[in-house]
């Protein structure tokens, strides 16, 4: 394209002549900016834009344009024409000036750039309205841009925004999106492939109909309108009637509404999609009531239905206390007031391995779920801050209660949620009374005790550690602490850290048999590491006396043996690795208890054992939670 001083048709004029003089800026109008740092080009802002984005280096920009001499003669002005200028930002269409100050600009903007010579048309000028060494001014207004960018990063596809989505959120590989689309091969008017009038339903990653419409989805916003020219790279996977082998294309694309796909749980097992966005600000918390709508299937989407409530007839419950099964529980508190979207579960979220009768079907046992929800209404639970210290602390007893609940239930994981909800919701307990103080802190110990046995259920070892260790940062001297740390430590392998907390422990409680019969584990793990060590070793060595001599050696005479040379050296064990400091009483007692009392391996219940709550624990059990 040409600069904006081509197909000049007005001769220059006066300033008096000028029909923009009088809406050209006073210099106090807005602060000037040095956009170069050089002085070679100032922009000074005359009306503000809208929005925050500016176009990028790429962008098919819309201007409208009034360009001066600095006797204020009017040498170009594409509003005196009523024809906007269009230009490529960054591609050498127009003069530098131009490039480095409009991409500095926001839609609807009016600003005056100032050009210098070396940022306008250098020493030779652009004869004959435009003199040698010239600086120039520009009221420059953008009008609009489309965003032109190469996306695929290869030249493979090159997209330009015909229409700006709204938001931020962009769709990911495993969403779903609503789309409409036609495509064709380039030079033609005739679509090869198109969507129906209403659009259709694609997972955006999957690759079809083309494998340019994954790269081109994942950058657009909802609502967003874009036009796609198409390398047969990103074409179509496989031979397409109409499209001769090779053809470059173009597509038309609309991406209509995106329906995010989230996993709820770590292990992928229950995953929500998206159907209908609702209201941001009205999401369940944990003790909120909610009324849904809902249709319950076995298998998936096509399958049985086992369970329904209709709109007229909605499912009222609490959030978090086990009113429906798991899975769904959990999907619910993931969305907002007015929100559709559908849920699929696992067994191990939904009835498990047990068949389950319900309404409308039988749900044989360990039966994938599928639910179409729609949540009608939701009334928030008072958050703690807005509790009195009072209500904090029932509060907390209640949820370390449905905690203890879960732990029996075998839910640990939900019930490691429930006992952190307890600590937090009485985590501030400054203003407390001092009664309330010591019920927050018993509260707080045994939510971390709990947390502590449930993670060790879980195998999160590191997590028990965390959890013991901020017990024993109030009460170094607790046994159950001390005892789980040790069992955290002796999975993780951490042999010196698990010795000194059995030694702690027994400081404490030397005939306490939980903590006796770690003990013996923990010797025969750490002899079993020793012999390991000593084995690498000796492998070692071995290898290492194969080694020929690359030097000889003089021969030396013999070192007369002293009576303490003779002498064997003592085996070394993790168990006599000590501080010189450490107190002959830290010492592990040596006799072993009886086999009956002797724990399974990892810590484990025998057969037989029960995980129970502790009414008044002496001696702390492996699996109990604190009551």
């Amino acid at each position: 394209m040409a600069d904006p001083s081509d197909d000049i048709e007005v001769p220059g004029l006066g300033a008096e002549d000028d029909p923009m003089a009088d809406d050209m800026p006073d210099v106090d109008v807005k602060k000037e900016k040095d956009l170069t740092g050089d002085g070679g080009l100032i922009k000074k802002i005359i009306t503000e834009g809208s929005g925050w984005e500016t176009p990028s280096k790429g962008d098919s920009v819309t201007v409208h344009y009034h360009g001066t001499l600095e006797d204020g003669s009017v040498f170009d002005s594409s509003r005196d024409r009523g024809d906007p200028f269009v230009f490529t930002i960054g591609q050498g269409q127009v003069i530098k000036g131009w490039d480095q100050g409009v991409i500095t600009m926001k839609r609807g903007e009016k600003a005056l750039l100032t050009c210098k010579s070396d940022y306008a048309y250098g020493e030779a000028g652009s004869p004959p309205k435009i003199p040698p060494k010239a600086t120039l001014h520009f009221e420059v207004e953008l009008l609009s841009w489309k965003s032109i960018k190469d996306i695929a990063g290869d030249g493979g596809i090159i997209k330009t925004i015909e229409t700006e989505g709204k938001g931020w959120e962009k769709p990911k590989d495993k969403d779903e999106a609503l789309v409409k689309y036609a495509v064709r091969a380039t030079g033609s008017s005739t679509a090869v492939v198109a969507s129906p009038e209403e659009g259709a339903v694609v997972q955006v990653g999957s690759g079809q109909p083309l494998k340019a419409f994954p790269v081109a989805l994942k950058s657009m916003k909802q609502g967003e309108k874009a036009s796609l020219k198409i390398k047969p790279e990103y074409g179509f996977a496989s031979p397409h009637e109409g499209v001769p082998e090779g053809a470059e294309l173009e597509a038309d694309l609309e991406l209509v509404t995106i329906r995010k796909v989230e996993d709820v749980t770590d292990d992928g097992k229950v995953v929500t999609k998206l159907v209908r966005k609702g209201k941001d600000y009205k999401r369940p918390n944990e003790g909120a009531t909610v009324k849904v709508a809902y249709t319950g299937r076995i298998g998936g989407p096509n399958g049985p239905v086992f369970e329904e409530h209709s709109k007229e007839s909605p499912l009222e419950f609490v959030t978090d206390e086990d009113a429906v099964v798991e899975g769904l529980d959990m999907a619910v508190m993931k969305h907002n007031e007015d929100e559709a979207f559908e849920v699929t579960v696992a067994p191990e979220y939904g009835f498990g391995d047990r068949e389950e009768k319900r309404a409308l079907a039988t749900v044989p046992p360990n039966s994938q779920l599928h639910y179409a929800v729609e949540i009608l209404e939701v009334q928030k639970a008072k958050e703690s801050w807005d509790l009195s210290n009072e209500d904090k602390v029932e509060l907390a007893k209640k949820r370390k209660e449905q905690g203890n609940a879960l732990f029996k239930a075998g839910k640990w994981a939900r019930a490691i949620a429930k006992y952190k909800s307890a600590a937090d919701t009485v985590g501030y307990d400054k203003d407390f009374s001092e009664e309330l103080k010591k019920e927050c802190a018993a509260i707080k110990k045994s939510a971390d005790l709990n947390k502590a046995a449930a993670s060790l259920k879980l195998h999160n070892y590191r997590d028990a550690i965390a959890a013991a260790s901020k017990v024993l940062e109030a009460e170094p001297g607790n046994v159950k602490a001390l005892y789980r740390r040790a069992q955290g430590h002796l999975a993780e392998q951490d042999l010196v850290e698990a010795e000194l907390d059995i030694r702690a422990a027994l400081l404490v409680e030397p005939n306490n048999k939980d903590v006796r019969a770690l003990k013996l584990r923990y010797k025969k793990e750490a002899a079993a590491a020793n012999a390991k060590d000593k084995a690498m070793y000796q492998r070692a060595f071995q290898k290492l006396a194969k080694m020929p001599d690359t030097e000889p050696k003089a021969p030396q005479a013999a070192p007369e043996m002293t009576e303490a040379d003779s002498k064997p050296e003592p085996e070394s064990h993790p168990i006599d690795i000590m501080d010189s400091a450490a107190s002959e009483a830290l010492l592990i007692d040596e006799e072993q208890p009886a086999a009956a009392d002797t724990p399974a391996e990892n810590g484990h219940l025998h057969a037989g054992e029960k995980d129970t709550l502790e009414a008044a624990p002496v001696v702390p059990q492996r699996t109990a939670v604190e009551s």
